[in-house]
């Protein structure tokens, strides 16, 4: 019961640690002269290396937005799932535990398909996305996967 315990706790700090890399790490699209995320758009062109901020649009602001609640709903989950494994009762179900996770999981994958869609309106065809958006991808099934083992989850002795 122990190993089940630490390894549900580690896929959940997994899923936090890509929703946190993803987020704060500016490669969501990478071209050869710089890279571009959710706050900034860097390039090396002029002889420097310069970052202005990134687009002021509604839909960016909606991804930062997402982004930033799956962190927060993540955060709260694993933060439930501990208050819960001392206070729950015994045969009782995670149930708030893994409705949190799953709608970070949501969170992540709404903001990801909103930076697919309207990206190509803002990012050069010459760009490609970078790893920060796989790692956003990648954040999805992991953390749906550990809201699903949270609903299904008993508490035992």
């Amino acid at each position: 019961m122990l190993l089940l315990l630490l390894g549900i706790i580690l896929l959940h700090i997994a899923a936090l640690v890509l929703l946190f890399v993803s987020t704060i790490v500016s490669v969501w699209t990478t071209n050869d002269a710089g890279a571009g995320d959710l706050w900034y758009n860097c390039s090396s062109a002029n002889g420097g290396y310069h970052c202005n901020p990134s687009s002021t649009g509604e839909w960016i602001q909606a991804v930062q937005a997402l982004m930033i609640l799956s962190i927060i709903f993540s955060c709260l989950s694993l933060l439930l799932f501990f208050i819960q494994l001392f206070t729950l009762q015994k045969g009782g179900r995670f149930f708030l535990t893994g409705t949190f996770q799953i709608l970070a999981s949501l969170f992540v994958m709404s903001g990801a398909i909103i930076y697919t869609v309207m990206s190509p309106e803002w990012v050069p065809a010459t760009d490609s996305f970078g790893y920060c958006y796989i790692l956003a991808w990648v954040a999805f099934p992991l953390a749906l996967i550990s809201g699903l083992i949270y609903v299904i989850l008993r508490k035992r002795e």
